[in-house]
């Protein structure tokens, strides 16, 4: 007797390809008159459990059972392609948990109404497929029922070329694309990484707000939280508005702020961090950062995530990077055998990241070199290089006066590193480096000097082909010399008081049981920029966010 095996919601469908004796749904699947019933209450089996390309989940082991011929199988999904020869028909389904997709063998008449994109559930036969195939089984139909339909004619996702710039104005059909669905795996795979990472070294994960009383980097690119409303005032509850309306000015009566006074969408989550810091020693958290600089590069996004943490008592940098080094190291290990990136690696093996059914139209393609990035960052015995800022500018003057390199920005001592001069180091030490001990006066106000010297203890970690990929620095942890910080980077005029800087909150952490403390922020979005080889951050990005555009 066939066995049966449900992968996925079966909704009631909107139109029947074929009738049929099976009766489906998510807690049945029974063939008539057989006598077998299979009920479950888990959620469905993928496509990636059902061509083995994923771990079983923990307590399910159902999820590793492969079927056996002639079972019974139920899947649903995506047509990514369809190929019709003679009376038969050859559909790749895709449900987005693998980028492999899965063949479903069709009759003629059942491919009648069929085309890319068409979402789709099938019940059929599990077969093995003919020798020389790429795949060792497939789905013989028996039924077929659309559950959505996509008119080729507007469907924007053909099987053709589609540059990245045309993906960038589609981004809420972009995860479609077989690549972009890898690396939402990818990120996902990455954040659990770096969950366990911290769990396992006691660290808790908190979360701090996203609307914030400072600007924590004192650039002034921030965004401004307000107040309006799309319905118009003449609206109820229960009737729809026919017209939007401008967002309200406050009347006379009304506060000008909703806070009282200006708040804005936080640029990171640091001086939250740092009090919290003050009551649990290891703290961290991944969200949301927002920027309203308008720097229209390949680099800088309007909204990214942002991993930020926070160490108490340390009095030293190196406690700091050698953390950091070994998150990147054991993410990158833990990746590297997860499906999400055997996948991504898989891709990069393939010329232009061929091996879907979009083709050239994959077009975030990871470069061939990719596992050999990795291997950048592998572990291994010896630690990362760490150099000094000032170290830093006496290597890239030397290099540029050797005629080894041209900067268009010539390295100067007090000035920040370019991107050119970032590279440039990277690629110099052929792997991660970390620069420290940056000037004072280009840093913000409360990293913690370095005693004798006109610069402060902070680093960044420069990555090949990328640049800059972590920040972070010791924090000055003494009351009266966060406030001349303040005074010197003009965030409190002289005699004036700390409550006209707003943060009044942040300085008292100094006043009662202040610590040495340190920390870091990563651009997540940057990190996977390297991981899967791209050139722009806003491949990386689900929904990017840039000056000028915002597009969903």
């Amino acid at each position: 007797m066939a066995r049966t095996f449900s992968t996925c919601f079966l909704a009631q469908p909107r139109h029947a390809l074929q009738s049929s004796r099976f009766s489906t749904s998510f807690k049945q699947l029974q063939p008539t008159g057989t006598g077998s019933t299979t009920t479950t209450s888990e959620l469905p089996r993928t496509i990636a459990s059902l061509l083995g390309n994923t771990e079983p989940s923990i307590g399910n082991a159902k999820s590793a059972q492969q079927p056996a011929k002639n079972d019974i199988i139920a899947i649903s999904g995506w047509i990514r392609s369809l190929r019709k020869m003679g009376m038969v028909a050859f559909a790749h389904v895709s449900d987005g948990s693998t980028s492999t997709p899965l063949q479903v063998v069709l009759s003629k008449s059942q491919a009648i109404g069929l085309t890319t994109g068409t979402s789709v559930e099938v019940t059929g036969l599990w077969k093995p497929s003919l020798p020389g195939t790429k795949q060792k089984n497939e789905v013989q139909a028996q039924v077929v029922r659309v559950l959505g339909g996509a008119d080729p004619e507007t469907y924007p996702l053909q099987k053709k070329y589609q540059s990245p710039e045309f993906l960038r104005s589609l981004p809420h059909l972009r995860p479609r694309i077989p690549f972009a669905s890898t690396l939402l795996r990818v990120r996902s795979a990455t954040s659990s990484s770096l969950t366990r990472f911290f769990e396992q070294r006691e660290f808790v994960q908190v979360y701090p707000p996203i609307i914030t009383s400072s600007d924590c980097e004192g650039g002034g690119e921030t965004f401004t939280v307000g107040v309006g409303s799309s319905l118009p005032p003449s609206a109820t509850e229960g009737e729809p508005a026919t017209t939007a309306t401008p967002a309200p000015t406050p009347s006379s009566t009304a506060p000008s702020h909703f806070f009282k006074s200006p708040k804005y969408l936080t640029v990171s989550s640091q001086l939250h961090l740092e009090a919290l810091a003050a009551a649990l020693p290891r703290v961290w958290t991944l969200s949301p950062t927002f920027r309203a600089e308008k720097s229209d590069t390949n680099r800088h996004l309007s909204e990214f995530y942002m991993l930020e943490v926070e160490v108490s008592f340390i009095e030293t940098l190196d406690p700091l990077l050698d953390l950091i080094e070994d998150m990147i190291k054991s993410v990158v290990g833990e990746l590297r055998n997860s499906a999400p990136g055997r996948e991504l690696l898989a891709l990069a093996s393939t010329p232009s990241g061929k091996g879907s059914d979009q083709g050239k139209g994959d077009t975030a393609s990871p470069p061939i070199d990719l596992e050999a990035r990795w291997d950048v960052l592998s572990p291994s015995l010896s630690r990362w290089t760490r150099i000094t800022y000032t170290t830093a500018i006496e290597l890239l003057t030397a290099a540029q006066s050797a005629g080894k390199t041209t900067f268009a920005f010539p390295p100067t001592w007090g000035s920040g590193l370019q991107s050119e001069h970032e590279k440039y180091l990277a690629q110099h030490f052929n792997g991660p480096v970390f620069v420290t001990n940056y000037p004072r006066s280009i840093k913000p106000f409360y990293m913690l000097r370095v005693p004798g010297e006109e610069t402060v203890a902070c680093f960044d970690l420069l990555l090949p082909g990328v640049g800059e990929l972590i920040g972070g620095s010791l924090r000055e942890h003494e009351y009266e010399r966060l406030l001349e910080g303040m005074r010197e980077h003009g965030l409190l005029p002289e005699g004036g008081s700390v409550d006209d800087a707003g943060l009044k909150w942040y300085t008292e952490l100094r006043k009662w049981g202040s610590v040495p403390h340190g920390g870091f922020g990563l651009g997540m979005d940057r990190l996977l920029v390297y991981l899967a080889g791209l050139e722009n951050v806003r491949e990386s990005s689900t929904f990017p966010r840039w000056v000028g555009r915002c597009d969903c």
